[in-house]
């Protein structure tokens, strides 16, 4: 998992830590992450880089294949 994106975030512990300030920042705004997801897209804050690099690693994480 050693990816730009994941290092910029200073490597597993602070990206899953990001991660959960994510998560509950939508969870409070009563919006779902994938409609935040595409809100950072939408804005320019976030790359399609980016978005696939996250995907990327959600799927290695879960084992899931988004």
């Amino acid at each position: 998992m050693d990816t730009p994106l994941f290092n910029a975030f200073g490597g597993f512990a602070n990206f899953m830590k990001s991660f959960g300030q994510f998560k509950q920042n939508a969870q409070q705004n009563g919006i779902n992450p994938q409609q935040q997801v595409q809100q950072l897209l939408n804005s320019g804050q976030m790359t399609q880089e980016q978005f696939n690099q996250l995907r990327a690693m959600a799927n290695q994480i879960t084992g899931k294949n988004m």
